[in-house]
């Protein structure tokens, strides 16, 4: 019922939108002598802030056509290079370029499209090969497709960082974004371990939620303070029969979304109204830059019951992986396994999802690592999303993992 009535409130605002959008391009242009008279400006601006925000959204594209490497300007194409049902390995290829390192960028599965690390992408492109996990819409995958855990979470990172070296380039390098610090972690155990010999040269961590225990956030607490059978039983919902998903029990990308303004609800009406000054001033550019960030922000995918709530019970509730008790499909993940692979682990002194010292606990769970394989890195005045897009993140952190990655080239 919860899905249907979201689906009917979107089927109305997003009429509701098309027609503010047209009543502000009315009293909005040049040719109309309603939009020099009083109060048309300021009509029109309100107008396109609610057209804004009411609009249907839907998977955003990277757009990444091109970047510069050592000074020249180099064509970038998309490619697939292994598709499975709930995500896929893009790979980002720069033409006439080669012999550089391979990196894997692992985007979150937390209601967001991997879009959401366009920055980080677009920061990489310049001394890597880069290929990213881009997850699939839950609601998109038909039930015939089976169910999708944290388990097969670590069984695609596997496959796609064997898909990387199928061709001889021997072992690629891996950065996790926030949620998938875990499981790129316990991937990294796992290979490790196996002795596999395509197990990842470094892995960055950034922002991610390894122990929960150390400076625990709002979003730590959420997801403690209530046992688990009520996230079973208030936030999973059936995907209605107008999606090729049909009945596949997930955790909605609008509930995720809602869950993340309503933490920082004071900032996004401070950015719309200033948004709306913007507009009404007649500051395309400025009121541009806002738009962009919620067209991302506020496109959203489901991702499977069971992995939600895997997730919730093995990082956050029982802090499985600090404490040891990490079982995948029936192996211990045992970081001590762990002995050269260099670990990055970053953190944003402002982080309000990932408190400080939560992924810092992954240089001190490998044991068996030597310190000169592990650094960590503290940015000064930097929340979350900073960590890994704007100017923050280009030029004083990627700096760093760019170094680490050359310090551990194998």
């Amino acid at each position: 019922m919860l899905y249907n009535a979201y689906e009917m409130q979107r089927s109305m605002l997003a009429g509701a939108s098309a027609m503010a959008n047209f009543g502000a391009g009315l009293l909005q242009n040049p040719a109309n002598p309603f939009a020099y008279m009083g109060g048309g400006a300021i009509v029109g601006s309100a107008l396109e802030v609610f057209a804004h925000a009411a609009a249907p959204r839907g998977k955003p594209g990277f757009g990444l056509d091109h970047t510069v490497v050592d000074g020249r300007d180099v064509r970038v194409t998309e490619e697939i290079v292994l598709r499975k049902p709930f995500g896929q390995l893009k790979r980002f290829r720069r033409e006439g370029v080669d012999g550089a390192p391979k990196l894997l960028i692992v985007a979150p599965m937390s209601g967001h499209y991997a879009t959401l690390l366009r920055g980080t992408v677009e920061r990489m492109l310049r001394v890597a090969d880069v290929h990213i996990t881009d997850w699939r819409d839950a609601k998109l995958v038909p039930l015939s497709d089976g169910r999708f855990d944290l388990d097969d979470y670590v069984d695609y990172l596997v496959e796609f960082l064997e898909a990387m070296g199928a061709d001889g380039s021997g072992r690629a390098h891996m950065l996790a974004v926030c949620q998938p610090s875990v499981p790129a972690y316990a991937t990294a155990a796992l290979m490790s371990a196996r002795e596999h010999p395509l197990r990842p040269l470094t892995l960055t961590m950034m922002g991610g939620p390894v122990d929960t225990r150390e400076a625990p956030t709002a979003v730590n607490t959420l997801a403690t303070k209530r046992p688990h059978a009520w996230f079973e039983q208030n936030v999973i919902v059936t995907v209605p029969m107008t999606y090729p998903g049909a009945g596949r029990q997930v955790y909605p990308g609008f509930l995720q979304l809602a869950g993340f303004m309503s933490m920082n609800l004071g900032n996004h009406m401070i950015s719309h109204w200033g948004m709306f000054k913007h507009l009404v001033q007649g500051d395309g550019e400025g009121a541009s830059a806002t738009k962009d960030f919620y067209d991302e922000y506020r496109s959203v995918c489901d991702m499977t019951a069971e992995f939600y709530l895997q997730t919730i019970d093995v990082v956050f509730q029982t802090h499985a992986l600090p404490k040891g008790e990490y079982i995948h499909r029936g192996q211990r993940i045992d970081p001590g396994a762990i002995k050269d692979i260099g670990l990055l682990a970053i953190e944003g002194e402002r982080d309000d999802i990932s408190g400080l010292g939560q992924t810092k606990a992954a240089l001190t769970l490998a044991t068996a690592l030597p310190d000169e394989k592990k650094r960590y890195l503290m940015a000064d005045s930097v929340g979350h999303y900073g960590i890994f897009n704007g100017s923050k993140w280009r030029n004083r952190i990627a700096p760093v993992v760019e170094q680490w990655m050359a310090a551990n080239a194998g």
